[in-house]
C-alpha cells in the first residue's frame, strides 16, 4: 500500500471535480507514487464505476461517518478532501471525522463549507451556523497539528439554473410554459459557480508540496460572472423565442416539500433554509468577493450561459 489521498463524497457535486482533476495533478507532483481512494456508499453506481477506470484511482464502499483513526492509519491516509452533508447532524459527524483524522496523523484536510456571507453564528439558516462552528473547532489549539483549508463556495449553478433548463425542455416538447421559478431575486447580482470548479481548486490545494500558506485559510469561491433573476429570464426567452409569461423570483417553494418530509423535531431547522439566499438577494455574493488565492491558483471560468447550455445537453 502507498500513502493515500482520501476523497470523501467522491460522487457528489464537488467531489467529482476532485476525482477528475487530482490524478493528472498528482502525476506531475512529488506525490506521483500516492494512490487516490474514493469513498462512496455505492461502488456499483455508474459514476463510481466510471471513476474506477481512472488511473491510480480506487474505490472504497463505506459510510464516511464510520471512518476512525485506525481505518485511516490502515489506509495510510495523508491528505483528505471532504464534502459533508448539510443535515442537522452535520456538525457532530464532521467534527468527529476531523477528531479521528487528527489522531490518525493526517497531514492536511480540504473541506467544503458554504456561501461565505452566510458562514456566521447568527445566520438565519441553520446549516451555515454548523459550518461556522466546524471552522471554530478546527481553528482551536487542540487541532493545531491538523492542517486544513475551508472552501466557502457560492450557490452551485445547477441549483439555480436547473428550473430554467427544465422550463426550456418542457416548452420545446409541449409548447407550454407554466411558471418559471428562480431562487434569485430580480435584480440582486450573484456569481453562481459550477460545483466541478470548486473540486478543481480543491485538487490544486491538495497537491501543494507545502500547505502551510493555506493552513486555517477560508477561501471564497464564486463563478466568473454575476447574474440576477432578470438575466435568467432573458436567457430562457432567447432559447424559446418567446416572452416568459409567468416568473416567480425568490422562489423557495421547494423548501415546503423538504419540511413535509422531515421528522417533526427538525422541521424548524429545515424551514430555516428559506433564508439562505437572502445574502444573495442583498448583493453580498458577487464575483468581486472571490479570494485572490482562488483567482491565482485555479480561477473558475464557466459562465452562467455555459452552465445552462450544459444542463440542456448542448
Amino acid at each position: 500500500m502507498a500513502p493515500t489521498f482520501l476523497i470523501i463524497g467522491a460522487t457528489g457535486n464537488t467531489g467529482r471535480g476532485v476525482v477528475e482533476t487530482l490524478p493528472k495533478l498528482l502525476k506531475d507532483s512529488k506525490f506521483s507514487g500516492h494512490r487516490i481512494l474514493c469513498q462512496t456508499r455505492s461502488a456499483k453506481s455508474p459514476t463510481a464505476q466510471g471513476f474506477a477506470q481512472l488511473p491510480g484511482v480506487e474505490l472504497v464502499e463505506i459510510n464516511w461517518v464510520y471512518i476512525d483513526a485506525e481505518w485511516l492509519r490502515a489506509q495510510e491516509v495523508v491528505r483528505v478532501f471532504i464534502a459533508s452533508h448539510n443535515e442537522p447532524k452535520h456538525f457532530d459527524q464532521e467534527t468527529n471525522f476531523h477528531f479521528e483524522a487528527l489522531n490518525a496523523g493526517v497531514e492536511y484536510v480540504v473541506r467544503i463549507s458554504t456561501t461565505a456571507a452566510n458562514v456566521r453564528p447568527a445566520c438565519p439558516a441553520y446549516y451555515p451556523r454548523s459550518h461556522w462552528a466546524v471552522e471554530q473547532v478546527l481553528g482551536s489549539s487542540d487541532f493545531s497539528k491538523l492542517q486544513w483549508t475551508s472552501l466557502q463556495p457560492n450557490v452551485f449553478s445547477s441549483y439555480i439554473l436547473s428550473p430554467a433548463a427544465e422550463f426550456i425542455k418542457k416548452y420545446r416538447k409541449t409548447g407550454e410554459q407554466g411558471t418559471l421559478g428562480t431562487m434569485l431575486s430580480e435584480h440582486g447580482p450573484t456569481a453562481i459557480i459550477e460545483a466541478r470548479e470548486v473540486g478543481i481548486f480543491a485538487s490544486h490545494l491538495l497537491v501543494q508540496a507545502d500547505v502551510s500558506a493555506h493552513n486555517k485559510a477560508k477561501y471564497v469561491l464564486n463563478g466568473p460572472e454575476d447574474i440576477d433573476g432578470s438575466q435568467i429570464v432573458k436567457m430562457v426567452e432567447e432559447y424559446i423565442g418567446a416572452q416568459v409569461k409567468d416568473v416567480r423570483f425568490k422562489d423557495m417553494s421547494f423548501i415546503q416539500g423538504l419540511v413535509d418530509q422531515a421528522p417533526e423535531d427538525i422541521k424548524p431547522l429545515i424551514e430555516s433554509i428559506k433564508h439562505a439566499p437572502e445574502t444573495s438577494w442583498a448583493g453580498l455574493t458577487t464575483a468581486s468577493t472571490t479570494s485572490k488565492e482562488v483567482l491565482d491558483i485555479a480561477a473558475p471560468r464557466i459562465t452562467p450561459a455555459e452552465s445552462l447550455k450544459m444542463l440542456l445537453g448542448e
